[in-house]
């Protein structure tokens, strides 16, 4: 059974910083693309960053220079360091697992930034 589990959400102020990370199991996560969206009430889930298998990166103009994403591949996570947040950034945050044809979600986590 293929699970994905976020942490590390929760209220910061603006200007402050969390780390998310995304616990895979059931996956040989070291295959697959992993990556963090964020979603708020009526709009489609949005792309922070993604790391492929490789380690290579890619990020949301509005990620850029904020959010670092990693992963380890022998612990099976993914983790999104967000600094500099901003009260746009109050969202749920999703991690998500892609192989080929399939991927697969987690539950999310919020993330709330007061100003």
């Amino acid at each position: 059974q293929v699970q994905l589990v976020e942490s590390g959400g929760g209220v910061v102020q603006a200007g402050g910083s969390l780390r998310l990370s995304c616990a895979a199991s059931g996956i040989i996560a070291a295959r697959y693309t992993m990556g963090w969206y964020r979603q708020t009430p009526g709009n489609q889930r949005e792309l922070d960053a993604t790391i492929g298998s490789g380690g290579g990166t890619n990020y949301a103009d509005s990620a850029k220079g904020r959010f670092t994403i990693s992963r380890d591949n022998a612990k099976k996570t993914v983790d999104l360091q967000m600094n500099s947040l901003e009260s746009e950034d109050t969202a749920v945050y999703y991690c998500k697992a892609h192989f080929a044809w399939t991927d697969y979600w987690g539950q999310g986590t919020q993330v709330t930034v007061s100003s």
